[in-house]
């Protein structure tokens, strides 16, 4: 579901620099919205471990990309540079993101088979436009259509991979649930904060940037509304 978000630049062959930066402000506004969801859902299980994990998850980012910062010779797939550190940076994000969903997943079949289907379904769902951020930041920086697609499904492994463990270990996982989603938002809300935005606003007027990051923002809250909540 993650790799479709990478459909709609099948379409789409070439983007001027105005449209690269729109193209930033609406994965600013995809990731704010999924914070604000994981925020919201962590603190109704302990708002305390989401505020541990929220500054966890923006230090554990920020440290970690100082660190590759330090390598000229980084590249990713097409990718080099600075191009190569940004498509990183989102990559990693959106993959602990993943890792937090894959854990809750995993508590939700806990609860029950039926229970747990409408919590997978429902993730599914909103893991296209998070690959729709992904793309936004990778595919304008020249990495082929394909490659976003696998770069986006990638992000999403931890998924399964953190479900089995966190179902056959419920009480264990439970704990964990309000720091993962906190990290989770800390990664994506300083990913927004620190890299897209700036460059959004390189590329275009800091009002269209406002205008596009306020629209993204409402369109995926209103995604998560229709899909959670419907």
């Amino acid at each position: 579901a993650t790799g479709l978000g990478a459909a709609p630049f099948l379409f789409v062959r070439e983007m001027s620099r105005w449209w690269l930066g729109v193209s930033n402000a609406i994965a600013a506004g995809l990731m704010l919205a999924a914070s604000h969801s994981l925020l919201v859902e962590g603190s109704t299980y302990d708002p305390w471990r989401t505020i541990v994990g929220f500054l966890l998850g923006a230090g554990v980012i920020a440290a970690s990309r100082r660190l590759v910062a330090a390598r000229e010779d980084l590249h990713v797939g097409a990718l080099r540079g600075a191009d190569a550190l940004k498509g990183l940076t989102i990559v990693g994000v959106m993959t602990l993101h993943s890792m937090a969903e894959g854990v809750g997943v995993g508590v939700s079949y806990g609860g029950g088979e039926e229970l747990g289907v409408f919590i997978t379904t429902a993730i599914a769902a909103h893991n296209i436009p998070e690959g729709l951020a992904i793309s936004l930041v990778l595919v304008p920086r020249g990495t082929p259509v394909w490659q976003a697609a696998l770069w986006s499904v990638f992000s999403s492994l931890p998924q399964p991979i953190a479900a089995v463990p966190a179902y056959l270990a419920v009480e264990e996982f439970t704990p964990f649930l309000p720091v993962g989603f906190g990290i989770a938002a800390g990664a994506m809300i300083w990913m927004v904060f620190s890299e897209l935005i700036p460059d959004a606003n390189r590329s275009a007027s800091s009002g269209t940037v406002g205008i596009v990051v306020t629209l993204s923002f409402a369109v995926m809250l209103a995604f998560q509304y229709l899909v959670l909540k419907g």
